[in-house]
């Protein structure tokens, strides 16, 4: 019986197996530092390889470069031994929302994450700590070596959160800034799907260093833009005021992105507009003049600033939607070759008047738009009246976003202060701007992820987004416990949590789309060391002396559901898949989304269990590798699978 890892990938090791795949000759086995066969790069023979493109030594080349990059290359594939233990109490709707609230250090649970969501997140929303000069608190240690670091990330020692001076005295001021974010979007570009988006705000001090980083992680070909966002009218300063922030955009695969859609944002007021037209729809059924005269009637009562007034030109009705009576005669640029082909009136039947600059169109194309039904060609009462194209409203009614906008950022403090108190989080996020990204880049189904959460406003945009739909998109977000000096919320993680509960529960007291769902929910799971004890990790350093205190590999602290979700971890099932559990011959048993996954960390398993299970045919099944009844039980085991449900896996921890 094969038994799980228990530890996060180790991107090294997966990296040498795709040169491997490439170049075989270039790939041999070494011993590591425990005796142990690791695969290694001979690199004097990827070299000759690659000689005609090989850029070596001190030769000068255009890349980003600091103190500190290779380590925070290393922590980006260096495996760690930590889990993600589930906390009900913290929780809402633990057993059925499909959103997850990760706490702990956000570099850890990116590594934790990589194989359950690799490649399955559309949207990355992350704000990161800006370089002020002041102190941040992060888990990365660039000043160990690449040994000791891997030793930490082991779990060898008891190392916690570091608190890195960050000042403008310090040589290392943008380094250890770049050294932080660096491979942090290393590992968020693996959990991006193929069109997938990230989105990150920055300010001066660091958007040039970001975007070099950005191009390097992403590829230069995926850059999208540099939104400039104006957060207020005016600022104090001695020379210019500052009075902005960036969103840096990049995409996984810009070919891709545009395969699959343009992004495109309604434009302001034509949802409103388009809702009236269903109205009058219902009411005057096909009395399209009569829809008519009362939309206009509608938009003369609009005030003047009123966004939907812009419309008002979309007045026109037939049964495809409200539209406007756009000329499609042929521009004023001089051609006598443009189609001046006959348009013949639908009642008179006689040829209408053309444009003396001839059609836009063809006279193959004017067909087949007449040919359409309702027919996509507007005609005047009779002949003398030039045609015009119908531009229908729920067509056009959208726009690109755009690169420079304004919000006021005032209001994002007042929406969290509202919801939690006030003097809580100084700087959050605008709820209204990451919705738009979201509406903008996302579809029902879709994954957000927010690795820096701060006061959860991701979160809160995803719930707001989902409640004007029939349908979901589910978020991720993780947020390191930093602490916040208070004592009615101890950490920023906290106020986290306390928002996105605060905010979904007014959500639903509002109004919401009658189909959705209504998941405003969130499973609480937290990053602690490993379940396993250290004889699983280095049975080789184990005494004899000390052998009666390791009978167990497992830690005596953690539960049994604290085993099942390293377990999906470690296999990469969904973590937000429902879980229920059964008592079947006095064990317990974890079923995930049915026949996904079961789980019984019971002792002393015995056959009759074992054929109940087998004869349920589930996917994947795991046990603890102590928990039979007796070795005859343990080899039983195997072959009642092979016999009863032969593609089972079968894992041990």
């Amino acid at each position: 019986m094969d038994k799980l890892k228990m530890h996060s990938p180790d991107l090294t090791q997966d990296n040498i197996t795709k040169i491997q795949k490439m170049f075989p000759s270039c790939v041999t086995e070494a011993t590591d530092s425990n005796g142990k066969i690791r695969l290694a790069v001979d690199f004097d023979q990827l070299r000759q390889e690659l000689s005609d493109s090989i850029v070596d030594g001190p030769q000068e080349r255009y890349h980003l470069n600091w103190p500190g990059k290779r380590e925070a290359l290393i922590t980006a594939n260096a495996p760690i031994a930590k889990t993600l233990r589930p906390c009900r109490d913290e929780s809402v709707d633990f057993d059925t929302t499909q959103n997850l609230f990760i706490e702990g250090d956000n570099l850890e649970a990116l590594k934790l994450l990589q194989e359950t969501y690799l490649g399955k997140v559309k949207m990355i929303y992350i704000d990161p700590p800006y370089n002020t000069g002041n102190d941040f608190v992060y888990d990365d240690d660039f000043a160990e070596s690449s040994a000791e670091f891997l030793e930490r990330s082991n779990q060898k020692d008891d190392e916690g959160n570091r608190l890195v001076a960050n000042t403008t005295a310090n040589g290392r001021f943008h380094s250890d800034w770049l050294s932080m974010i660096y491979p942090r979007l290393k590992l968020a570009r693996n959990l991006l799907c193929d069109d997938g988006v990230i989105f990150v705000s920055i300010d001066d001090k660091e958007s040039d260093n970001l975007r070099k980083v950005c191009d390097e992680v992403f590829g230069p070909e995926n850059f999208v833009s540099q939104i400039v966002w104006q957060r207020s009218k005016k600022g104090d300063s001695k020379l210019i005021a500052k009075v902005h922030e960036y969103i840096l955009c990049y995409v996984r695969s810009k070919v891709t992105t545009i395969e699959r859609g343009v992004w495109r944002r309604p434009k302001d007021g034509a949802d409103q507009v388009l809702a009236k037209h269903s109205e009058l729809r219902a009411k005057l059924g096909s009395d399209h003049l009569a829809i008519r005269e009362e939309m206009r009637a509608w938009f003369k009562k609009l005030p003047q600033n009123d966004p939907r007034k812009a419309h008002k030109h979309y007045n026109w009705s037939d049964d495809r939607g409200l539209y406007f009576a756009d000329n499609f005669a042929g521009p004023d640029d001089g051609r006598a070759s443009r189609p001046r082909h006959d348009i013949l009136h639908p009642v008179t039947g006689k040829p209408c008047k053309k444009p003396s600059t001839g059609w836009r169109w063809d006279e193959a194309r004017t067909v087949r738009e007449l040919e359409q039904d309702p027919p996509r060609i507007h005609f005047g009462v009779d002949e003398t009246t030039i045609p015009n194209r119908k531009s229908y409203l729920s067509e056009i009614g959208t726009e690109p976003y755009s690169s420079v906008f304004y919000r006021d950022g005032r209001s994002a403090t007042l929406e969290v202060e509202a919801l939690v108190g006030k003097g809580l989080f100084p700087f959050p996020k605008n709820t209204e701007v990451i919705s738009e990204l979201v509406e903008l880049v996302t579809k029902p189904g879709d994954i957000v992820c927010d690795f820096f959460a701060g006061s959860g406003s991701t979160a809160h945009a995803v719930l707001n987004v989902n409640s004007k739909q029939d349908e979901s998109r589910n978020f991720i977000l993780v947020q390191l416990p930093e602490d916040t000096g208070r004592s009615d919320f101890e950490t920023i993680a906290q106020i986290s949590k306390e928002r996105i509960r605060r905010a979904g529960q007014k959500i639903l007291e509002g109004e919401c789309h009658p189909d959705w769902n209504k998941d405003v929910g969130f499973r609480v799971l937290k990053i602690d060391s490993s379940n396993m004890a250290d004889v699983f990790y280095a049975p080789d350093e184990t005494t004899q002396g000390g052998l009666l205190d390791l009978v167990d590999n497992i830690k005596s602290d953690r539960t049994p559901e604290d085993l099942l979700f390293q377990v999906l971890l470690d296999w990469g099932v969904d973590l937000t898949l429902p879980i229920w559990r059964e008592t079947l011959h006095g064990k317990t048993v974890f079923f995930v989304a049915d026949n996904a996954l079961v789980a019984c960390f019971d002792s002393g398993i015995a056959d009759e269990l074992i054929k109940d299970l087998a004869a349920r045919q589930p996917m994947r099944v795991v046990f603890r590798d102590t928990a039979f009844k007796d070795d005859a039980a343990k080899i039983n085991s195997g072959q009642i699978f092979k016999s009863l449900s032969p593609t089972t896996d079968i894992k041990a921890i």
